[in-house]
């Protein structure tokens, strides 16, 4: 049982380190090759030399949450909905440069929506299961506010995305990229935290004492 609950830790922070890394590791190592590129957003990668880096983080992180066994139904379906979403984040790209063809389109938007629902679960893991009163007593409380901080994060991000596509003149600062980065770092930084929390078995039942007849 003792290495089943290490299992489930190393889980939580294999799939935190990715998040946390995966933004940078991309970000620097295209800035490091002779271009020194920077795209506007994370899911640009794919068509950069590093975009074996973006799909196989994406894809580790869904086959993670995927094989994810949470304490509850409800935390299973989140994690699975959330893995299945990460692998399509990955394998259906978003809109390439110009020109972009109508099957482009159609695979572009797979991707859009596919990214919205995966981080539409991790905000829920981060504002709903995570600070969840049933292992409060396992934790400092610190835990809990970088679990609703994250969770807001992510969240703040979102809808920040959706509106930064509508200011003029914005894409100079690549405002996608940053609210990307900062969302996923988010994501990362809690499931990392959450990893570090002990994770407590339930206490053995006592079996019932017999019966002592006196004569």
């Amino acid at each position: 049982m003792r290495s089943l609950v290490h299992s489930y830790q190393f889980l939580r922070r294999a799939i935190g380190l990715i998040g946390m890394a995966l933004p940078f590791v991309l970000i620097i190592g295209l800035w490091l090759w002779p271009s020194h590129d920077v795209l506007a957003s994370i899911s640009g990668y794919y068509y950069s030399p590093l975009r074996g880096v973006f799909v196989g983080s994406m894809c580790a992180v869904g086959v993670f949450l995927l094989s994810y066994s949470g304490t509850e139904f409800f935390e299973d379906v989140i994690s699975d909905v959330a893995g299945a979403a990460a692998i399509c984040v990955a394998l259906f790209p978003t809109t390439p440069p110009p020109p972009v063809s109508s099957t482009q389109h159609v695979v572009a938007t797979v991707h859009a929506v596919s990214a919205c629902v995966f981080f539409g679960m991790l905000a829920l893991f981060c504002l709903v299961r995570f600070p969840r009163a049933d292992d409060a007593g396992a934790r400092p409380k610190w835990h809990n506010i970088v679990y609703y901080a994250a969770g807001s994060v992510i969240v703040a991000c979102l809808l920040l995305v959706a509106v930064s596509s509508r200011i003029p003149g914005s894409e100079a600062i690549h405002p996608m990229l940053i609210l990307e980065t900062t969302a996923i770092f988010a994501f990362g930084l809690a499931w990392f935290v959450k990893g570090g929390e002990p994770i407590f078995e339930a206490p053995p039942t006592a079996a019932p004492e017999k019966a002592v007849l006196v004569a």
